[in-house]
């Protein structure tokens, strides 16, 4: 079994050539059980070559066996790793200059909704600074986390977080990312297409205009 990973692009082809110039980074966050695996794998298989998914750091970290202790110092030893983790794929996928858009499965904010120590610590970690990091991504999409009565589930094993404490974290994510000059929120709704159609919509608004236009997924 092969253990080298491989870049998630979007699997549509298209015969457009964007022009060169910056990756435009897009954060996909929300908190535990907002459904931001399922819409991004949904928008992989829409979108064009052009666009490329980072896998959430945190997936990699627990996944790959760190420790996940409850002690402040385990907590702040596991946000350091996310945090750096985080900033080196999407420093690699910016000095790629393959894609024109990466959708971040989260971003740097992300870590300061989990994050035990003060916000000063916090931005020495990540060596940043909030308006560092507003700077960095072109655009926001928060998913808001369920309630109980519309649908949050606990099928992704790592998953620790029970329905309120889903909450009191996806509240914190709203609260540091909201004031990013494009910071765009999808509510919760019992129907999950509707909510991953809307991400979808906003993203493509957001693709190099031949991209756009070769697509066609949603009628004029």
């Amino acid at each position: 079994m092969s253990l080298v990973s491989q870049p998630a692009v979007c699997e549509k082809e298209c015969q457009c050539n964007p022009p060169p110039g910056d990756t435009k980074l897009i954060v996909v966050t929300g908190g535990p059980g907002a459904g931001k695996t399922a819409i991004l794998e949904i928008i992989r298989k829409q979108l064009c070559k052009h666009v490329v998914i980072l896998p959430e750091a945190a997936s990699i970290v627990f996944g790959g066996g760190f420790w996940r202790l409850p002690s402040i110092t385990g907590q702040l030893a596991a946000q350091r790793a996310i945090l750096h983790i985080q900033q080196d794929i999407e420093r690699l996928v910016v000095d790629e200059k393959k894609w024109a858009v990466g959708l971040c499965d989260r971003g740097v904010l992300d870590g300061f909704a989990y994050w035990p120590g003060d916000e000063a610590a916090f931005w020495a970690a990540g060596k940043t600074s909030l308006h560092a990091e507003y700077e960095r991504y072109h655009a926001v999409i928060h998913l808001r986390t369920p309630t109980e009565a519309l649908g949050y589930n606990h099928e992704n094993p790592l998953r620790t977080e029970s329905a309120a404490q889903a909450k009191v974290i996806d509240n914190k994510i709203a609260a540091v990312w909201s004031k990013h000059p494009r910071y765009h929120v999808i509510k919760s709704t019992p129907d999950f297409l509707t909510k991953a159609q809307t991400a979808l919509r906003y993203i493509i608004n957001d693709l190099p205009q031949d991209c756009a236009r070769a697509l066609q997924i949603f009628p004029e």
